[in-house]
């Protein structure tokens, strides 16, 4: 095994290395590093987008939240990210439109120039710092945890965080964003082999996928219906997922950077296309592995069964690919959003170039601390965290939607999503209620969410329109 890792790991490690000096040679001002010529392709784009939003939730925690709450896990995520693609084709449409017109350097410098307002700009940082950092950290969480049981004496838990955003951390202060789309690339490609190896082995191992749904339903049949074992997956819970993650180009500024910085409009269509394919082509193997761990590993921990299930039970190779491919799947998330978390505080700055981008690199280093920290108190629930993360960042779905849409957006809009963002993080600390009339907190938001920010659009169309 360790012959094996050292084998893969040289080779991973050299192509980021690589990476990271082609980069480097392009980088001479603060936009190249943050924005990467803004010249990337469809196929780049593609992987770069799929790798972070594809990562070790999907990889780790997609099979063992099947094993845990049955087939409706791959319902709400494969039905999810299909509607997301069609409202990416919109969205970067008018997106980039938009950031033609006003310039961007980060959505929260974009907030702030659309409103003429700082406060639109800080709302979206604090928006994107108080969720992204939480979703950073059960990515390391999740790969140390692995981590950890396979090796559980070579080096402590919090060892493995240690090393993977150190990683991190030198390829993209190097190379910038350009270093960590060709980093993405090539992660993204080695998780969808990884993860399509695994899948297939432990489809084998369970007799196939009929016999493997059989084995299933005789165990237990719940795990094969909605709303699953333990009642998770009602309509409410996957209705409000589907807005979360459909809004996630909206809401998450790593993603929404990658919008604008691509080549040209159809780049940026091939490139939501390519991701609809990509993201039926990961979930499907993780379902495999899910009914594996359904069938093999029902009453196991979290930890026991990633291992079990992606190491031990493997061919010798193909084990020590699957470290390097969860390492690759991690670190691809880990460095998109840590990088975006600097992005977004240097699109505030208004100093010289030399120092924003000094500001920039110092920021990626303390946000990457805390995110360290942050991995050692986080559970072993990864889908569900990651939920609520992007759940969080949708609260200001409609500033960014206004800003998009409005030459002069409605400052009202960013009363509104204050007060959703106030009223969601109180819930999570257990100050209010997490439920309105017996509904899901979520659920009932969105709705009002929706109607009002309906209602303050069209109103404000029509008193433009007046105006004119």
């Amino acid at each position: 095994m360790i012959g094996w890792l050292i084998f893969f790991f040289s080779i991973f490690l050299g192509m980021l290395g690589y990476a990271s000096y082609l980069s480097y040679r392009k980088n001479r001002t603060s936009d190249e590093f943050i924005l990467g010529g803004s010249n990337i392709g469809a196929i780049l784009g593609f992987l770069t987008f799929s790798a972070a939003l594809f990562s070790a939730f999907t990889f780790m925690g997609m099979p063992d939240f099947f094993r845990t709450h049955g087939v409706g896990a791959w319902i709400f995520l494969a039905l999810s990210d299909a509607l997301m693609v069609f409202f990416l084709i919109w969205f970067g449409y008018a997106l980039r439109k938009r950031a033609a017109l006003v310039g961007y350097q980060g959505v929260a410098g974009f907030m702030k120039s659309c409103y003429g307002n700082r406060y639109a700009g800080y709302l979206v940082f604090v928006s994107s710092f108080l969720f992204l950092i939480p979703y950073v950290s059960i990515q390391i969480r999740g790969i140390s945890i692995f981590l950890d049981a396979a090796f559980p004496q070579m080096l402590p838990s919090w060892s493995w965080a240690a090393i993977l955003v150190l990683i991190m951390l030198v390829y993209s202060q190097i190379g910038g964003l350009k270093a960590i789309v060709y980093s993405d690339a090539i992660q993204g490609v080695i998780m969808l082999v990884v993860i399509w190896i695994i899948g297939l082995t432990c489809l084998k191992m369970a007799g196939g996928f009929e016999q493997a749904t059989e084995r299933v339903q005789a165990i237990n049949s719940e795990l094969l219906s909605l709303p699953g074992p333990k009642g998770l997956f009602s309509m409410q819970f996957l209705v409000a997922s589907a807005i979360a993650i459909v809004l996630i180009p909206v809401s998450q500024p790593q993603f929404t950077t990658r919008l604008v910085v691509m080549k040209n409009l159809k780049s940026v269509h091939q490139m939501a296309y390519a991701v609809g394919i990509f993201a039926m082509l990961v979930i499907l193997p993780t379902a495999f592995i899910g009914l594996y761990g359904a069938i093999k590993y029902p009453d196991a921990s979290t930890a026991d069964f990633l291992s079990q299930a992606l190491l031990f039970d493997q061919a010798v190779p193909v084990a020590a690919l699957a470290v390097v491919g969860l390492f690759a799947a991690c670190l691809s998330t880990t460095n998109a959003q840590i990088f975006a978390l600097g992005t977004e505080l240097r699109s505030l700055l208004s100093g010289t170039d030399k120092f924003n981008m000094r500001a920039t690199k110092i920021s990626i280093l303390i946000f990457s601390i805390i995110v360290l920290i942050f991995s050692s108190y986080m559970s072993d629930e990864l889908v569900l965290l990651a939920r609520v993360s992007f759940t969080g960042t949708s609260m200001i779905a409609p500033v960014v939607l206004g800003a998009v849409i409005f030459k002069h957006p409605p400052k009202s809009l960013l009363i509104l999503s204050s007060i959703a963002l106030a009223y969601f993080i109180l819930s999570l600390l257990g100050i209010v209620p997490d439920k309105i009339a017996g509904q899901a907190l979520d659920f009932v938001m969105y709705g009002i969410l929706a109607l009002i920010t309906s209602v303050l659009m069209i109103r404000h169309h029509f008193t433009q329109k007046t105006l004119v």
